[in-house]
């Protein structure tokens, strides 16, 4: 009983001496360069009203451990003291190692994120934007540029402007501006032509986040423009057979040796529209023959893999037909459809096998789905056929079933006459 007493009273000396200490922690803990700030107008002010959705708020990080000096003294001259490694406001082209201090630090930045990359610095650095700052460009693209300056909000928030689906307006905040950008002569209708292309139409309209904004071509913090040589390298980070097809084609040495882009050859850069047929063999939309000339190997290659696909194509059309007439009917067609879903696949298989630009290889698969969709039309019309042979002899039988029923009416008024 004495134990349980004595516990007692530790338990409650202690909870009175946190209760006394309390005000003077939290005193200790104010945090001077935000209650300044809030009495303030306009820019000044601006930070301390952002501050909440700043990534670096929420781990706990405040003004004075980017800016230095002392955040618990009131006094503006001691809170702002050099000493203490008050830097303030940092010139444009000094930012990137201003943040680079703490992101270029892997021990450090353990402490609030085990997964962030330390590397973006030395990236920015490599990169156009990081060369022509280190020349003292004045517009170039900083950190606070992509990443705002304060309220900096988490990649992952979809009100971040540099969240996957706001980042391509963000670039064109730049890129997009003819008068900010005529000092650079490079286009300024890039956002225009991506917007229109298969790419930004999935990402802006439909809101995929699989599909490629600027950074996942260009990088982010490295961010370049893709030479002729790593085109096809930028692609197959999305489209990874049709480049290894393409790479062991006959057309991946020559465009080598010309110094021609891979995929950019035939598809375009920003504004890639969406493969179709027309763009193989020799037709008005084709872009074999941008640089085959007519009679060459290449351009009867061309043509031959254009008939193997239009004639799969033909065969498939004609089966489906076939296929929702006998749905009409009733008629089970589980396994035709199999065989038609098989075809349709081998067309599929057919238009990603074009990039080997062998005619043999783009005949083979086209013919093996051809046979499957003669397979699936096949037993389409013997289904159809028997379908119409039970309905001719059970309009037959029905047939005689009446004209017997007939005979036995007539036959039973007569009895009943007689």
């Amino acid at each position: 009983m004495k134990k349980v007493q004595m516990h007692k009273k530790v338990s409650i000396s202690i909870l009175v001496l946190l209760a006394l200490s309390a005000p003077c922690c939290m005193a200790q803990e104010k945090d001077y360069c935000v209650e300044c700030h809030k009495t303030l107008d306009g820019s000044a002010k601006e930070p301390v009203d952002k501050i909440s959705h700043d990534v670096h708020s929420k781990r706990g990080l405040s003004c004075a451990d980017c800016h230095g000096g002392d955040r618990t003294k009131e006094d503006f001259d001691e809170a702002k003291d050099p000493a203490k490694g008050f830097i303030g406001r940092p010139k444009r082209n000094e930012i990137p190692g201003f943040c680079g201090k703490c992101h270029s630090d892997p021990a450090y930045m353990r402490r609030y994120n085990p997964n962030i990359q330390t590397d973006q610095l030395a990236k920015y650095m490599e990169s156009q934007h990081g060369k022509l700052n280190a020349q003292g460009d004045q517009k170039v693209a900083v950190c606070i540029s992509c990443h705002d300056v304060h309220g900096i909000r988490e990649k992952a928030d979809p009100r971040a402007p540099i969240f996957i689906t706001n980042a391509p307006m963000r670039c064109a905040s730049c890129h997009a501006d003819k008068e900010y950008m005529k000092d650079y002569s490079i286009p300024t209708d890039q956002m225009e032509e991506y917007s229109h292309g298969v790419h930004g139409e999935a990402l802006l309209k439909k809101g995929d986040r699989g599909a490629p904004a600027c950074h996942s071509c260009h990088g982010s913090h490295d961010a370049a423009l893709p030479r002729a040589i790593a085109v096809g390298n930028v692609c197959a980070q999305c489209h990874s057979l049709t480049r290894d097809l393409f790479a062991k084609s006959p057309h991946k040495a020559a465009h080598d040796r010309m110094g021609i882009p891979e995929c950019e050859a035939c598809h375009g850069n920003h504004k890639i529209a969406r493969t179709s047929d027309e763009m193989l063999g020799t037709g008005p939309g084709s872009v074999c023959e941008k640089c085959h000339k007519e009679g060459s190997s290449p351009y009867i290659a061309a043509t031959s893999m254009k008939t193997s696909i239009e004639t799969l194509k033909g065969d498939i059309k004609d089966t489906e037909s076939m296929v929702k007439d006998a749905e009409r009917m009733g008629i089970e067609v589980s396994e035709t459809k199999y065989f038609l879903d098989e075809a349709n696949n081998s067309l599929t298989k057919s238009r990603t096998y074009v990039h080997t630009f062998s005619k043999e290889t783009v005949a083979g698969i086209a013919k093996e789905g051809i046979d499957l969709a003669l397979k699936a039309k096949d037993k389409a019309r013997k289904a159809i056929g028997e379908f119409n042979f039970r309905r001719k002899w059970l309009a037959a039988v029905i047939g005689i079933i009446l004209l017997l029923a007939a005979v036995l009416y007539l036959k039973i008024r007569n009895m009943e006459k007689t």
